[in-house]
């Protein structure tokens, strides 16, 4: 599992890279949009994935890596927003928003590493789209919640949710790399 954890860091590192660039850029005017606009944005990314996947005709020269990356990146920003909540002008400095990037990522990064112990690395004989399938799978459990207005009665909550689809992208972008 070293190899595993250090594969992660490595995809983390970059995702966290343009997520500071982009807080240098734009500031923290994420911090407006509300969790179902989030998800929606993550189901953006995931369709535009499974698309690629599916079609032998690209007409937009990005591939499946940057809508990974993009998926782990707003994931990040859903799950403050779960914390912190929503707020009407952007409120938070690139040191605050790296400072809870990096939180979010120990903790769902240490769920990765508690279900690899007990799933003993499942996903390495998994393919990316199947991957891919288990996060829009999550993001329509999402949605179902949120339509619920975050209730639930025997199921996980949207934070596990947010963080399983961060390991699956993951997953997937260490597949992608190992494929190169």
């Amino acid at each position: 599992m070293s190899d595993t954890s250090k594969q992660y860091d490595a995809v983390i590192a970059n995702c966290r890279s343009l997520f500071v660039n982009k807080m240098s850029d734009y500031g923290s005017a994420w911090r407006i949009l509300r969790l179902p606009s989030l998800t929606d944005q993550i189901f953006i990314k995931a369709q535009r994935i499974r698309s690629l996947q599916q079609n032998a005709v690209r007409k937009v020269d990005e591939g499946e890596v940057s809508e990974f990356i993009g998926i782990i990146n707003y994931c990040v920003m859903a799950l403050v927003q779960l914390d912190k909540g929503v707020v009407e002008q952007p409120d938070m400095d690139i040191k605050e928003a790296t400072e809870l990037y990096d939180h979010n990522i120990a903790i769902t990064k240490q769920l990765m590493l508690d279900k690899n112990h007990d799933y003993g690395e499942a996903w390495r004989d998994m393919r990316v789209s199947s991957l891919t399938d288990l996060i829009l799978q999550k993001l329509l459990r999402v949605k179902q919640i949120e339509d619920n207005a975050g209730k639930t009665i025997v199921s996980e909550g949207i934070d596990a949710n947010y963080q399983d689809m961060i390991n699956y992208a993951i997953f997937a972008m260490i597949h992608l790399g190992e494929a190169k």
